[in-house]
């Protein structure tokens, strides 16, 4: 695991994981770690938690496909001010757009959908690249999750 701490009070981490569940829980716990020694209280702290582990079981189960050849990149910046992380897996992409609404009633008993929803839910931003194999992640502290918005990064 590569963590980096500079002057400018910006912490990152940068690591290559398998595709295997489970296989970010380390970086997980040191990003949580790090809001924590910033004063991030324990709601913003599990949200993020939940964000990155969704992200990270989705890229190795939808994106790589359990694929031990491929790997999930994960990158994460923590200032003062927010929380930015962004997964991005080696698999084909698909369109997010697309993803059925788990709350819909023709959606709720249909499997997918779910950690997306989540995500949206738990984050103060959103968004994915054109190819659909990287989504990124913004948390600000304190921030109303029911703001959130998702778009599309060129």
């Amino acid at each position: 695991m590569s963590i980096e701490n500079n002057a400018s009070s910006v912490w990152k981490l940068k690591e290559n994981l398998p595709s295997v569940s489970g296989s970010g829980e380390g970086c997980i716990d040191a990003v949580v770690a790090e809001l924590a020694a910033r004063g991030w209280d324990d709601g913003d702290q599990y949200a993020m938690r939940l964000a990155l582990s969704e992200a990270l079981e989705n890229a190795v189960e939808h994106g790589n496909r359990r694929d031990s050849s491929k790997q999930i990149h994960l990158s994460v910046e923590i200032d003062d001010a927010r929380a930015l992380a962004s997964v991005r897996d080696e698999g084909p992409g698909f369109a997010f757009a697309e993803t059925p609404d788990p709350t819909l009633e023709e959606n709720i008993g249909k499997m997918t959908g779910r950690g997306l929803f989540l995500i949206r839910s738990f984050m103060t931003n959103v968004w994915h690249n054109e190819v659909g194999n990287v989504i990124y992640l913004e948390k600000k502290p304190g921030s109303n999750q029911e703001e959130a918005k998702e778009e599309v990064a060129s």
